[in-house]
């Protein structure tokens, strides 16, 4: 046994500690064990855990959860990318949200996390032209989690969206990697345009909670967004922008403000682990 979870830990780290963190906290609290046997233990791999915790959450009447299952099962066997997305996306949460201290929470609690894997496989519905069916699973998410991403967006890994209430992300809307988001922010248009319309966020952006980025606009790399702000206009690369309209009002602040999570005007630079 020992030599099998020490396998399965070369081969799959994120894996294994999550199956180890669930061993734990079954311990920890035996009122959970059914849960967490269903939706850890039983599974063999990571991606036959994901596809059971997103199809559990997202079936309804209209849609059963086997039918579900079937889908992001599918998913997930043909797209490769998208489990090692959602490893990327658990190992983000872990290393930014202070409130996230075992790899297993994301997967089982976070409604952030939950809500960007529906949307991996909405998206892999989307490219593959199953668009209503994409639809469907977008309109699910919205419901349960209550963020509605399009499922023609298309956003990198390494994502992290605490809180995740009232979030949307438009059609045409690119998220970078290694993005940090918080609650109530808007990715829109402008207007009833019906061609590229939506923001551009570049790799290692941090948006602050309630901010609103919209039109074609690009959004460099590892630049912030301050809470509250109305972005209209292209944000440079390492800056922070705040206000309504937003303006530059200084430097990130740091190399990665997606990983800091220093939401602060006016800190400076090297408290904040810049160079």
């Amino acid at each position: 046994m020992a030599k099998t979870h020490s396998k399965l830990a070369e081969l799959d780290p994120v894996w294994a500690r999550i199956a180890s963190e669930a061993k734990q906290a079954i311990a920890d609290e035996p009122l959970l064990g059914g849960l967490i046997h269903s939706s850890v233990l039983h599974h063999d791999t990571f991606e036959s855990a994901l596809a059971y915790r997103i199809s559990l959450k997202l079936t309804s009447n209209e849609m059963p959860e086997q039918i579900l299952r079937e889908i992001c099962d599918k998913a997930l066997g043909s797209d490769p990318d998208i489990g090692l997305a959602a490893r990327a996306d658990i190992v983000a949460v872990n290393d930014r949200d202070p409130a996230c201290d075992r790899f297993i929470l994301p997967l089982l609690f976070f409604k952030g996390f939950q809500a960007v894997q529906a949307y991996r496989i909405a998206h892999w519905l989307w490219t593959s032209g199953r668009r209503d069916l994409a639809r469907f699973f977008q309109m699910r998410a919205s419901e349960v989690f209550g963020v509605d991403i399009h499922p023609a967006a298309r956003i990198g890994k390494g994502i992290m969206i605490d809180h995740a209430h009232s979030i949307v992300i438009g059609e045409t809307a690119v998220v970078g990697d290694n993005v940090s988001m918080l609650h109530s922010v808007t990715l829109g248009g402008t207007g009833k345009e019906e061609e590229d319309r939506h923001p551009k966020i570049g790799n290692g952006v941090l948006i602050g909670a309630g901010a609103k980025v919209l039109g074609n606009i690009l959004v460099g790399n590892c630049s912030r967004i301050a809470a509250g702000s109305v972005v209209l206009e292209e944000v440079p690369p390492c800056k922070t922008v705040a206000g309504v309209p937003a303006r530059i009002v200084g430097e990130a602040g740091c190399s990665q403000p997606s990983v800091s999570m220093n939401q602060l005007l006016g800190v400076r630079g090297e408290e904040n682990g810049a160079d």
